[in-house]
């Protein structure tokens, strides 16, 4: 597995200074946001240059950019906003290849008009569900034109909250295109901590063989996000299971300062190295 952080974790408009912040602070990869290249996150045009400086920075650094951000929220109730969201996915689905990614995350949404990550009673109904295909059958096309694979990521307020949610889209999509990016503190969150482990386990057996990206996000007992190492997760038993499953992609981290990045580095390099994962 290799370590990666978010490369917004670190201040900068430009991929060489953020990107040498990633090496520095002991990463091999990163998930991109566009916005480390000055233009924002969700950019609905993006130059050749533009797209060219991010792969030189992570050649420079040897960065492998595992991934790029393209969250928008996919069920938001207002249509213009999902045909903005939907305009920047596009955008950024063009120049990934350029900057040596083929993976781009999205946020599956919220009703909420104003929090994507917000939960909401409308996210469960089978409106939602709808609205969510709906969107996917716009962006699959763009996805596939471009050689890009789509990371979902369960989350709790998302309509695709859950691994067994997850499971369910995939088998409705039917697409290549479509992979899980899995989050162990989206796992266990708001469940007993003697669960924690069936939870992992139950989950990395439904998706088995669908997980393109991993990430180390740490909560604490009460639901507070912490780095990764500071909290409640157990993250030897977690990168056990997703070895054991055959998982060997990016372990990325979130959730923590830039000033925590070295110290996160060194922690999760230990729990494989106790694991016997290379």
């Amino acid at each position: 597995m290799r370590l990666g952080i978010f490369a917004k974790t670190f201040a900068g408009s430009h991929p060489a200074t953020v990107l040498a912040e990633v090496r520095a602070a002991g990463y091999h990869a990163a998930q991109y946001n566009m916005a480390c290249s000055g233009i924002g996150s969700l950019p609905t045009a993006i130059t050749e240059n533009t797209a060219a400086a991010v792969r030189a920075a992570a050649e420079t650094n040897h960065v492998e950019i595992a991934a790029a951000s393209a969250t928008y929220n996919m069920i938001h109730p207002d249509p213009e906003k999902r045909a903005a969201g939907r305009r920047a996915f596009e955008a950024i689905s063009a120049a990934a290849p350029a900057m040596g990614t083929t993976l781009l995350t999205v946020c599956t949404g919220s009703r909420d008009p104003e929090d994507q990550w917000r939960a909401h009673p409308d996210n469960h109904g089978p409106a939602a569900w709808q609205a969510l295909l709906d969107e996917f059958a716009l962006i699959l096309p763009v996805a596939a034109r471009h050689g890009i694979t789509i990371g979902v990521e369960p989350e709790h307020g998302n309509v695709v909250n859950s691994a067994a949610a997850a499971r369910r889209l995939l088998e409705t999509l039917q697409s290549d295109c479509v992979k899980i990016v899995l989050d162990v503190a989206n796992l266990v969150d708001g469940a007993p901590q003697r669960e924690w482990q069936a939870l992992i386990e139950a989950a990395a057996d439904e998706l088995h063989g669908q997980i393109a990206m991993a990430h180390a996000k740490d909560c604490t007992l009460d639901g507070k996000v912490v780095a990764a190492g500071l909290g409640a997760v157990d993250f030897g038993h977690f990168v056990r299971v997703l070895h054991a499953i055959g998982f060997d992609g990016p372990l990325v981290t979130h959730g923590l300062a830039a000033q925590e990045a070295a110290s996160v580095a060194q922690f999760l390099r230990a729990v494989l190295a106790r694991e016997g994962i290379a």
